[in-house]
């Protein structure tokens, strides 16, 4: 038997393997972008908000999160001044609610990728930004910072979509 065929952003990271800096970094992050959604669908509501950590790590809320992180790394870039800084990504970022649903959160996150690829193609990645902690954070920066956040979460949907119905893989 076969393995599947590589998904669009799996197959895009393979093909941007001599890629200039730019393309690879959206590559991966399109890939943990796309493995996050592929790791929470199939899933029930109420199995996405149950707890099965001592953490708030659900895999609604790791959507909800990683919506966040996208918010604030790439929709503030239009907007160099203090006000238009990143809101904190604390605990608030995975609180869902009984009235969010996984399909509501998946279209808010898809929304919030949507977004930050239109923020950041308007800026080459040497470009720099002002960021309350940090002071100055390239947008080579900011790629690096949220493909981490992204397959590091990415990793907790796994281990949580494992202990929910024991599904397993990279794209499942």
């Amino acid at each position: 038997m076969q393995p599947p065929s590589p998904r669009p952003p799996a197959l895009r990271v393979m093909q941007a393997s001599i890629a200039g800096e730019r393309e690879i970094l959206e590559a991966f992050l399109d890939f943990y972008r796309d493995v996050l959604v592929q790791k929470v669908r199939g899933v029930g509501d109420q199995d996405a908000r149950r707890k099965l950590l001592p953490s708030l790590t659900t895999l609604a809320g790791l959507v909800q999160h990683l919506t966040v992180v996208e918010r604030n790394w790439f929709h503030h870039l239009p907007d160099d001044s203090p006000d238009a800084s990143p809101a904190g990504e604390d605990d608030e970022s995975w609180v869902v609610t009984d009235a969010d649903t996984l399909d509501t959160l998946l279209a808010e996150y898809d929304q919030a990728c949507a977004e930050s690829r239109t923020a950041a193609a308007g800026f080459a990645l040497d470009d720099e930004f002002s960021h309350p902690h940090l002071g100055r954070v390239s947008l080579r920066w900011i790629y690096i910072h949220v493909i981490e956040e992204a397959a590091r979460h990415t990793g907790h949907a796994d281990i949580v979509r494992e202990l929910t119905d024991g599904a397993t893989g990279v794209l499942g």
